[in-house]
Parts: structure tokens; C-alpha cells; sequence
């Protein structure tokens, strides 16, 4: 804090100011009175003769315009975007063409709280025994079809008339208790490379419907260009089931498992159940079951097409899978 008595407190620049402008002082003998330059004796001059005594203090040295800032309208794009999809600065950044570092800094001045605080689904924060951060190993296989991930995913049904997000958490309840609704078993397979992926809504997990949907899925890759050489599954019974087996080594294709309570391994395709999730399954309060399984498909395209993935630096799975789209037919 500037002393009350030094020579460019508010007080010293008033007393300069009237040596000039009260006492007719040369510009030059005020400035080695109060050892200061001359263009700073001017500068306290020029403002007490506009403004008076209350010239003498501090002004902000923000810029009166910014020709580079981001404008306000990108800046509330950045803001809709967090709030109705719940998305972090990487995937705002690659939907406006934004540098990540932009869009981090808009939310950060508008106050927004990182996701890891609003929701725990969508940024659980992993810390060892001495609260210092885990290392996360990361990979990412070279070419599509190197490696593909398959998982099954159990969803409960919709009632008719909508569950617990039409009519509360008591009616929900009640519907429960009431009917049995059934499950949907849904059978995912993920490209390692490109995220590709193939879905099917099923209405079991049994050994031969896991064989029938592979057998579509490896057709719908081979569609795309990709020749598949590794698949990866858990240590599901249809999984370890003979005629899996059979299935995987007739077209030539290694079988491996994950380790035992270790999800982590299989994590593209955990990832992508957590996004079929949040912008499919539970993105809108939906009348019924059939209303959510026709919005099913319409997801399944937007992934694989139009929706930028962070781990790609903002593409999609088409982008790194040219004939997706047809280019090479």
C-alpha cells in the first residue's frame, strides 16, 4: 500500500499539480522538486485542470474497448451450452470453433463451478491414499479395427403414461411395485480408434443373442471399410460361452477379457454407455418406451456423424472413418 506521504500518493500528485498550475511553476523545476519526470508532472497538471483535486486518483487501467475479446453473443453460446447440455470448455470449444482455452476462460469469469461440483456423473475425481491425483493410463490403438469394445448395458423400461420424470418420484414408486416392466439389454460395440459405434436395444444378454448381434455388428464395420483383429469384452457368461468363442475364432479374430472388478479396461465402451445415458436414455422425460426406443436410432446417427468427441480434438467417428459416409464407394 502507497504511503500516505510518498511523492505519487494522491496527496504528493495534488501538490505537484498546484506547484504547475497554482504557482505558475515550470514543468521542469516541479519535476526535480519532487524528483519525478517531466511528462508525469504534466500528466497530474493536465488533470487537475480538468477534473480539480479529485483527478488525483487512481483510474482502472482496463482498456476502454477490447477489438479481440470474444463477443457477447459467442460468450452466451458458451453459457447455453453448459447449462442445457452440460458440457465442459473442450467439447463447447470444438462445437463454436473456440480455442478450449477460450471457452474455460468464459466460464471461469462468469462464475460457472466445474462439472465435478454440480453433477458427480459427469467428472469423478479419482485421488490416491495421500490425496494426490492417480495417473491415468491412457490408450488409443492405431488403425480401426484393431481393437473393439463390446459391453451389454441394462436399462429399465418406461411405463405408458412415463415413469418417476412425468409424474414424480411416488408415482414411480408405485408403477414399480404395481407392473413389471422388463429390462432392455443393450448390446454396444465401440471402435478403440475412431469411436465408431454399434448399438442394438435386445431383450436379453443370453450366448446366442451376444453371437447374433456381433455377427450384425462385424457386418456393419466391414460395411464401413474395418477389418476387425481384437475384440474386448468382460467376463460376462455369454462372453465366455463356447459358442462366443467359436464365433470370434472362425473369422480369424483374437479374443481378449478384462481383468476381473476392473471396468476401467473396457472404458471406451463404459464411456460410451454413460453418454447413451445422459443424451439418449434419460435426455428427456419420455411418455413411454416406445417413444424412447424410436429416438434410439436418431441418437446412434448423431454420434457417429455429428457429435465432436474430445478425445478426437473435436471430431467424430465419421471423420476418422471416411467410408462411414460413403466417400470411398
Amino acid at each position: 500500500m502507497t504511503h500516505a506521504m510518498s511523492p505519487l500518493s494522491e496527496t504528493g500528485r495534488l501538490r505537484i499539480a498546484r506547484c504547475v498550475v497554482d504557482q505558475h511553476w515550470p514543468l521542469r523545476r516541479a519535476a526535480e522538486r519532487f524528483n519525478v519526470s517531466v511528462t508525469t508532472a504534466r500528466r497530474w497538471a493536465d488533470r487537475y485542470r480538468e477534473h480539480g483535486p479529485a483527478g488525483m486518483a487512481d483510474r482502472s487501467s482496463r482498456p476502454r474497448s477490447c477489438p479481440h475479446r470474444t463477443p457477447t453473443k459467442t460468450e452466451r453460446r458458451v453459457l447455453g451450452l453448459r447449462v442445457s447440455r452440460r458440457w465442459g470448455p473442450a467439447r463447447i470449444a470444438y462445437r463454436l470453433g473456440l480455442q478450449p482455452s477460450t471457452a474455460h476462460k468464459i466460464l471461469r469469469r462468469y462464475g460457472c463451478p466445474p462439472l465435478a461440483w454440480t453433477d458427480p456423473a459427469t467428472g469423478v475425481r479419482v485421488r490416491g491414499p495421500q490425496g494426490s491425483r492417480r495417473v491415468v493410463r491412457r490408450y488409443e490403438h492405431d488403425a480401426p479395427g484393431d481393437l473393439v469394445h463390446v459391453d451389454i448395458k441394462k436399462l429399465g423400461r418406461i411405463p405408458d403414461g412415463g415413469g418417476h420424470r412425468i409424474h414424480g418420484r411416488q408415482q414411480g414408486k408405485k408403477n414399480r411395485r404395481s407392473i413389471k416392466h422388463g429390462y432392455w439389454y443393450i448390446h454396444n460395440a465401440v471402435d478403440d480408434h475412431s469411436r465408431l459405434a454399434y448399438s442394438e436395444l435386445l431383450s436379453d444378454e443370453k450366448k446366442e443373442t451376444a453371437v447374433a448381434f456381433w455377427n450384425r455388428a462385424q457386418a456393419y464395420f466391414e460395411s464401413a471399410g474395418i477389418t476387425i483383429t481384437r475384440v474386448l469384452t468382460d467376463n460376462g457368461s455369454c462372453y465366455r460361452s463356447q459358442v462366443f468363442a467359436t464365433t470370434l475364432t472362425d473369422a480369424a479374430i483374437t479374443h481378449k477379457r478384462t481383468r476381473p472388478y476392473r471396468p476401467q479396461t473396457n472404458g471406451k465402451v463404459e464411456r460410451f454407455n454413460r453418454t447413451m445415458l445422459e443424451e439418449w436414455a434419460y435426455a428427456q422425460p419420455y411418455l413411454s418406451e416406445s417413444e424412447r426406443a424410436a429416438a434410439f436410432p436418431g441418437f446412434l446417427h448423431t454420434y457417429n456423424h455429428h457429435r465432436g468427441h474430445t478425445s478426437l480434438a473435436g471430431k467424430t467417428p465419421a471423420d476418422r472413418v471416411p467410408n462411414l459416409r460413403g466417400e470411398n464407394n
